[in-house]
C-alpha cells in the first residue's frame, strides 16, 4: 500500500496525518500540498508540492500510489467565493480521480459533508445515506452545492476503474483547528458575540473520530457507498447551553425566530461593514442554523464500528483549545 493524502495541512487532514503515521508502520505515505509545514516533516512523508487544481501537479503526485484519502477543500461563506470552491471542489475531484484512473489507483476514501444530504426544515426528519439530497436547500450555499457536484464528480471519474468510498462527516469540532474555521462559533459564543439563539439544530462529531475511522473506511468500507458520520444531534438552544456550562462564560442569550435572528445579522453586516470592520456572525452563518442538520449515522457504526465519543468531552476540548489558540497567549505564538 502506497498512500497519498490531499488536504493534510487542513484540521481533518492533521489529525488524518498523525493517525496514519501511528498505524503505518513504515508504510510510503506522500501529501499533496501547496506548502510545506513543521506537522509534515515532523511526520517524515514525502511532500509533493502542487494544486489539486492542476493536472500535473496530480499526476506527479499520484504516481507510484495505491490508495487516495481526498480531503482536499475550501471552506468559506462568502459567496463571491463560490468559483473558487467549486474549483477545488469540483474541478480538483474531477482532476484527481481521472489521473488516479490512469495511474492504477486502486481505492479513493472521499471526504465530502453531511451537508450534502442532512438538511431539513424539520426537526423530525432523520436522513440516511440513501435520502434524497435536499438541493432546494443546499443550492442556496455555494459551499455545500460544491460538495454535492464533487461527489458526482467522484463517482462519475472513479467509474469502474478505481474503488470509491464517500464519507459524510458533520460539523467538526474538538481541538487542532488552527485556522479556525469549523470551530468559529465556538469562538464567537466565548467571545460573547451570540446573543440572539435561533430554533434550528446541529449535528457535530470529533475530529479525531472522523480521522480515526477514515482508515477503517479505507480497508472495510464498501465500494460505491457514503457512510455519514456523526456525533450528536442538538438543538442550537442546547448547544449553546451546554457551552456555557462547560465554559463558565455566561451571557445572556434570547431565544427567537429564525427570521428574527436573520434580519439582526444582516442589519449588524450592514453597519459593521460600513465601518470597516468584520461582523462576529455572518448572516449566512444565521441563515443556516434555522434549519435542522440532523441525521442517522447507524450505517458507519453498524458495519464498520463507528463510535463517537461523548459530546461533553468534544465540547470541552475544543473550548479549552479555542481559548489556548485563538483567545489567550497562544495566539500570539509563532507558528509555521
Amino acid at each position: 500500500m502506497r498512500i497519498l493524502v490531499t488536504g493534510a495541512t487542513g484540521f481533518l487532514g492533521s489529525h488524518l496525518l498523525t493517525e496514519l503515521a501511528r498505524r503505518s508502520d513504515g508504510l510510503p505515505l506522500r501529501v499533496l500540498s501547496q506548502r510545506r509545514n513543521s506537522a509534515l516533516d515532523k511526520h517524515g512523508v514525502d511532500v509533493c508540492l502542487g494544486s489539486i487544481t492542476r493536472a500535473e501537479d496530480v499526476a506527479r503526485a499520484v504516481e507510484g500510489v495505491t490508495h487516495i484519502y481526498h480531503l482536499a477543500g475550501f471552506v468559506s461563506r462568502d459567496p463571491d467565493d463560490g468559483h473558487r470552491m467549486h474549483a477545488v471542489h469540483v474541478d480538483g475531484t474531477r482532476i484527481l480521480c481521472g489521473e488516479a484512473a490512469k495511474a492504477g489507483v486502486k481505492r479513493i476514501v472521499l471526504v465530502s459533508t453531511s451537508g450534502t444530504v442532512a438538511v431539513s426544515d424539520r426537526e423530525d426528519e432523520f436522513p440516511d445515506e440513501e435520502s434524497p439530497a435536499p438541493l432546494s436547500i443546499i443550492s442556496r450555499w455555494p459551499y455545500y452545492a460544491s460538495k454535492y457536484y464533487q461527489e458526482e464528480a467522484a463517482r462519475k471519474f472513479c467509474g469502474d476503474k478505481v474503488e470509491l468510498v464517500t464519507v459524510n462527516p458533520s460539523l467538526l469540532l474538538g481541538p487542532g483547528d488552527d485556522r479556525v474555521g469549523s470551530t468559529r462559533e465556538v469562538l464567537s459564543f466565548l467571545s460573547g458575540d451570540i446573543k440572539l439563539v435561533p430554533e434550528g439544530g446541529l449535528n457535530f462529531v470529533d475530529a479525531r473520530d472522523v480521522a480515526a475511522f477514515l482508515p477503517v473506511a479505507m480497508e472495510k468500507g464498501q465500494a460505491g457507498r457514503r457512510y455519514l458520520l456523526g456525533g450528536h444531534n442538538m438543538s442550537f438552544a442546547d448547544y449553546f447551553d451546554r457551552m456555557e456550562r462547560l465554559s463558565k462564560s455566561y451571557s445572556p442569550r434570547l431565544k427567537v425566530k429564525s427570521s428574527v435572528a436573520l434580519f439582526a445579522a444582516r442589519a449588524q453586516d450592514l453597519v459593521l461593514r460600513a465601518l470597516g470592520r468584520t461582523p462576529p456572525i455572518e448572516p449566512s452563518a444565521v441563515e443556516m442554523a434555522k434549519y435542522f442538520w440532523y441525521f442517522t449515522g447507524e450505517r458507519a457504526q453498524s458495519e464498520l464500528g463507528f463510535s463517537p465519543r461523548e459530546a461533553t468531552d468534544t465540547l470541552f476540548d475544543t473550548i479549552t483549545y479555542v481559548r489556548e489558540h485563538a483567545m489567550g497567549d497562544g495566539v500570539f505564538r509563532k507558528k509555521d
